[in-house]
């Protein structure tokens, strides 16, 4: 398993790297990739000096200032939402679930949609008022719905699927209603809600990093738990899991991250969905792989999904929610299908 994860997550970094310095180029001001790497070793502490300046300032807040900080929140955000996709799919043992099944996404879009519906962005801690209160507002949900699930101490499946659709339909309709009010020229409600990464600086990443940080050590340390998860909920406790006690946590984590990841970007659908997927086609259905490997490959879908966002249409910018969804869409509807075709075969 050790030799396993070397060689998918050495190529998966790899790939990432790749990736970042060729998005990096990719802007309404295109860079040699040759520049963009001097950039980027002359800010190494110890070898910097071995890579002179050679290029004008400008290039510089391009890439330090602008374009790196974005494409680093992006890949935060990716690693959050497949971490908790990967968990959802682990402890749920369903493989439709994904970090927005319990409402979590609608119940930090309504926090956001009633911080800017009464014009409060800056009202309490100036720019991190909108991300706290999304973030509270989504752990919360969380906590309702794990409350109108229980069942005499448990957990069931189906009560946590069902509780979730309620509290995401109910509170979809009032960031909906709040959307139709709102009389801004521009709605940032509706803007909010598809995902955005624009204007994000440095310290949005500093704000997401530990909780992408611990609570995916927290997720991998339970990645074993998760493979007995699939043998069966009643097979599980019988080899000594206590199967409600590490639901309950693993969802609690995998919820916390996603609220975080919301609450910095808006919601960006299908992340949760998809990446956990794709790496398990790849690596196969151990999460002592699954887990690691879905963060790494969540971070290079976002980043990528965020370039074609921000340089796809010239002069426009296409809300990253849309991208994702347009990636995302298809490759459920399969899932789906395919989900069907199997219950029939076993029927």
């Amino acid at each position: 398993m050790i030799r396993r994860l070397g060689g998918y997550g050495g190529a998966a970094i790899l790939l990432l790297l790749v990736s970042l310095v060729l998005t990096l180029r990719l802007g309404s001001v295109e860079l040699p990739a040759g520049k963009i790497a001097s950039i980027l070793l002359h800010e190494l502490p110890g070898i910097g000096r071995w890579f002179p300046q050679t290029w004008d300032d400008s290039a510089s807040q391009i890439v330090l200032k602008v374009r790196m900080p974005r494409i680093l929140l992006a890949a935060l955000v990716g690693a959050a939402l497949a971490l908790a996709g990967a968990a959802f799919q682990g402890v749920l043992r369903n493989p439709l679930a994904d970090p927005f099944t319990l409402g979590v996404s609608s119940g930090s879009s309504l926090g956001a949609a009633l911080i800017i519906f009464f014009g409060l962005r800056t009202a309490w801690i100036g720019q991190w008022t909108l991300p706290l209160t999304a973030f509270v507002t989504g752990a919360l949900t969380l906590f309702a719905v794990l409350a109108l699930a229980r069942d005499r101490g448990r957990l069931p499946v189906h009560g946590l699927l069902l509780a979730g659709v309620v509290m995401q339909s109910f509170l979809g309709a009032a960031v909906t209603f709040l959307s139709a009010m709102s009389d801004r020229p521009v709605n940032e409600i509706l803007y909010w809600t598809l995902g955005s990464l624009n204007l994000r600086g440095w310290d949005y990443s500093a704000i997401l990093l530990p909780y992408v940080l611990i609570g995916g050590a927290f997720l991998w340390a339970n990645a074993g738990a998760m493979n007995l998860f699939a043998l069966g909920e009643r097979q599980a406790g019988h080899l000594g899991l206590d199967t409600e006690r590490t639901k309950s946590a693993v969802l609690l984590v995998a919820t916390l991250v996603t609220a975080a990841a919301v609450s910095v970007s808006g919601v960006i659908g299908f992340v949760g969905l998809v990446v956990p997927h794709m790496i398990r086609l790849i690596a196969g259905p151990d999460y002592r792989l699954l887990v690691p490997l879905s963060a790494l490959g969540g971070a290079l879908f976002l980043m990528w999904a965020d370039t074609l966002a921000r340089s796809l249409v010239v002069g426009t910018e296409i809300p990253l929610g849309v991208v994702t969804a347009f990636a995302g869409a298809p490759f459920f509807a399969l899932l789906l299908q395919r989900n069907k075709r199997g219950k029939g075969e076993t029927a």
